[in-house]
Parts: structure tokens; sequence; C-alpha cells
């Protein structure tokens, strides 16, 4: 009993941290970030293939949401001479699982001087029930217009249904992205 009780215990805390949600960050420890006042966006990737993304729809609410924390911490929206690049990256997709219920059994057994029989047959259950969900990852990147050089990153990794309000998790999440930023709340 003492032997399994540190498996079960490490087995729980895995399946609590899988379906934890961390907001991660990094930053070049060498930057002041008080040097930046003004900030632009850039589109990710290839501008040409950008109208082409599907997470254009939702590029409306991440901007607006990452906007208002960044005014917050004291930078202005410049897109002709700012100071810090900032771009966004999203990545979504389908994950099924399947799950199978119990199966019930019944049974005969029959047992005599030197004979044993026995039966069984299933009755109920065993259907298995596919469980569909998204896995999307939210990430958020500062340059350095001078240098060109990444200087921030803050990311999340999160579980939901389409089912589920999308542009809610968005919101929450960016703030606790940004709640990582170097620059604090003024």
């Amino acid at each position: 009993m003492l032997k399994t009780l540190p498996l079960l215990f490490a087995l729980c805390l895995q399946v609590s941290m899988s379906f934890a949600q961390k907001v991660v960050s990094d930053r070049n420890g060498d930057v002041d970030f008080n040097k930046f006042k003004t900030y632009a966006w850039l589109a990710p990737g290839d501008s040409v293939l950008n109208r082409y993304r599907a997470d254009k729809l939702y590029g409306g609410t991440i901007t607006y949401v990452a906007n208002k924390e960044l005014n917050n911490r004291g930078l202005t929206l410049d897109s002709l001479r700012p100071d810090a690049i900032f771009v966004f990256l999203t990545s979504a997709q389908e994950i099924t699982t399947y799950s199978q219920s119990p199966t019930l059994s019944i049974g005969v057994g029959v047992a005599g001087p030197g004979y044993y029989a026995y039966g069984s047959a299933p009755v109920a259950g065993g259907k298995i029930t596919a469980h569909t969900q998204e896995e999307g990852m939210l990430k958020y990147v500062m340059y350095d217009s001078q240098s060109g050089q990444m200087i921030w990153s803050g990311m999340v990794e999160k579980k939901f249904k389409m089912s589920d309000d999308i542009q809610k998790i968005i919101t929450d999440y960016t703030v606790k992205i940004f709640k990582k930023h170097p620059l604090k709340p003024k």
C-alpha cells in the first residue's frame, strides 16, 4: 500500500497539471523597457497570404484587447515611427478523444464432481463515445524597431470548445499574458 501511494500522488499531479492553462513569458534582460513609448502592429507571416488566415476572424478582438493593455502601460499606437513592433500568433487544432462505457455481462456457471462449465455474454455497455475539443495557442511578441531583436514574448495554450465564448477567452488570456509584460500598468 505504501509503495503505491507515491505513484498515485504522481499520477494525480500529472492529471491536474494537464488541465491547468499556464501563461508563460520570456524577455531580454538587457533591455530597458521604459524607453519604449510608441508601438505598431505587424501582421505575422507573409502579408500577401494574410488575407487567407483563419484567425483574422478574431484579429480585431486580439489587437483591441492588447491595445488597451499597452495603453494602460503608457504605450501609444504610432504606425509611422514606432519604438516597438508587436506581432500576435495564433493556432488552433481539433482534438478528439474516445471513451468506452463499462460492459455489463451476464454469466452462468455449473460445477460438479470433476467438471466445471462457465459461460457469459455481454448484455449492455461498451458504447464508444467521441469527445471533441479545440486546443488553441495565443502568443504576443515584441520587437525593438531599432535593433530588430525580439525583446519580449508571452503566450498561453488553452483547451476549449467551439461553443465557448471565444472573445471572452481571448480577452481573459490577453490580460493574463500582459500581466507578465515588463512594463507595469500606470
